[in-house]
């Protein structure tokens, strides 16, 4: 299923270029779709349209509430 953060549309593609998205998708243990999303953002960056991304989350904002208190403090 579709994150509800990505849009979702359909793509007419050749099937030599399909099973070939397949097989490098396999090779780097990637979804197809995962593979598709890969290489279109690799074109963005080689012509210099990058999508912005949002930063990641740190590790403690990240971490259940219970672990937040935790992290950062040694423990006895």
């Amino acid at each position: 299923m579709a994150s509800p953060e990505k849009k979702a549309f359909l793509l007419r593609i050749d099937p030599a270029v399909w099973a070939e998205i397949e097989r490098l998708a396999a090779a780097e243990l990637r979804s197809a779709n995962a593979q598709v999303e890969y290489l279109l953002r690799d074109a963005l960056r080689a012509r210099g349209a990058a999508p912005k991304t949002k930063p990641k989350a740190t590790p403690q904002e990240s971490a259940p509430p219970s672990r937040r208190e935790g992290l950062g403090r040694e423990q006895p």
